[in-house]
């Protein structure tokens, strides 16, 4: 979704805002009065120190599930070599938490190095 406001609205806001102030504070444009731009301004700083607030805690919030999903992916590491060394590579047990067996394994076939004729002149 593209945004139909400048990304420093709130810098031209207070610009505006101050001038104003000294043009003339009671002059209204319909509605819209210096009162009503301030109190915008003021809802806008708020929002924006609440956003600002969130992304910190949204930060720490992806630190700390980075370390659980590390510490995790330690012990599920840990599992599948316990599970191979007790019950073997080719087990049904080591299929069941997710290797492969031995049996179902791909062969490793080598890549045929192809090589150029030399050049003749």
């Amino acid at each position: 979704m593209s945004k139909s406001y400048p990304t420093n609205i709130l810098v031209q806001l207070h610009s505006a805002s101050a001038a104003w102030k000294v043009i003339d504070p009671k002059l209204t444009f319909g509605n819209l009065s210096l009162t009503k731009l301030e109190d915008t301004i003021e809802r806008g700083e708020a929002l924006k120190r609440e956003i600002t607030a969130l992304e910190i805690q949204l930060t720490d919030l992806r630190n700390q599930r980075d370390q659980v999903y590390q510490t995790g992916w330690g012990h599920l590491k840990r599992l599948h070599v316990g599970i191979k060394a007790h019950y073997g590579d080719d087990s049904a047990q080591y299929e069941m938490i997710g290797g492969t067996r031995l049996s179902q394994r791909k062969p490793h076939t080598r890549k045929v190095k192809i090589t150029k004729p030399a050049p003749t002149d």
